[in-house]
C-alpha cells in the first residue's frame, strides 16, 4: 500500500477522497479502477462501501469537492473586490492562478464530461457545476446592471471554457490573460 505514516490520523473517508481526487483528476475517472483508489488510500474495500456505497458515489463526492473548492477559491479571490464587473474579471485572474499550478491537467469538469455516460454520476455533477457557473456570471452581470445578461453570460462562459481548453490542450500559460482581456472588452462600463 502507498499510504503514508500520517494517513492513519485521517479518516478512511478523507483518505479515499484524497486518493480519488489525485487519481481521478490526473488519470481519469474511468481509467482508474476502484482497487487502485483503495490501495492509494490504504483502506479496505469495506471502507468504500461504508463511506460512499460504491465508485459512483465516490466520483460524485470527488466532483462535488472540486466544485466546492473552486467556489471557495473564487469567493476568496473576489472578497475584497467591490464592483461586480471587477469580480467577473477576477474570475479570470483566478483561472490564471489555477493554470500556473504545476499539476494543472485541465478543468476537472471538462475532463469528467468527456468520460460521462448519460445519467452517470459524472454527468450529474458536471451539470450542477455548469448551472452554478452560469448563475455566478449571470448574478454578477445583473448586480452590475447590464442589460441582456443571458447573452453576456453565454459569452463569458465561452471565454471561461476557451481559456480552460487552451491552457490544457495548448499548454498556453497566458490563456486566462487573453480571456480576461476579451471579457474586459466585452463588458461595457457598469451601468
Amino acid at each position: 500500500m502507498t499510504s503514508s505514516a500520517g494517513s492513519s490520523r485521517r479518516s478512511a473517508r478523507e483518505r479515499l477522497l484524497e486518493a480519488a481526487d489525485r487519481l481521478f483528476y490526473t488519470e481519469g475517472v474511468h481509467t482508474v479502477g476502484i482497487d487502485r483508489v483503495l490501495d492509494e488510500a490504504g483502506v479496505a474495500k469495506g471502507s468504500l462501501y461504508y463511506n460512499f456505497g460504491g465508485k459512483d458515489d465516490l466520483v460524485r463526492a470527488y466532483l462535488q469537492n472540486r466544485h466546492a473548492r473552486w467556489a471557495a477559491r473564487l469567493d476568496e479571490r473576489t472578497a475584497g473586490v467591490p464592483a461586480p464587473r471587477a469580480k467577473i474579471l477576477a474570475i479570470f485572474d483566478a483561472l490564471g492562478d489555477l493554470f500556473a499550478e504545476p499539476d494543472f491537467r485541465g478543468c476537472a469538469f471538462h475532463n469528467a464530461a468527456a468520460e460521462a455516460a448519460p445519467g452517470s454520476a459524472e454527468e450529474l455533477a458536471v451539470k450542477d457545476f455548469r448551472t452554478w457557473l452560469h448563475a455566478l456570471f449571470a448574478d454578477l452581470l445583473t448586480e452590475a446592471g447590464y442589460p441582456d445578461t443571458q447573452r453576456l453570460t453565454r459569452q463569458l462562459v465561452m471565454l471561461y471554457d476557451g481559456a480552460n481548453i487552451a491552457a490544457a490542450m495548448d499548454a498556453d500559460g497566458h490563456a486566462a490573460e487573453a480571456a480576461r482581456a476579451a471579457a474586459d472588452a466585452l463588458l461595457p462600463p457598469e451601468a
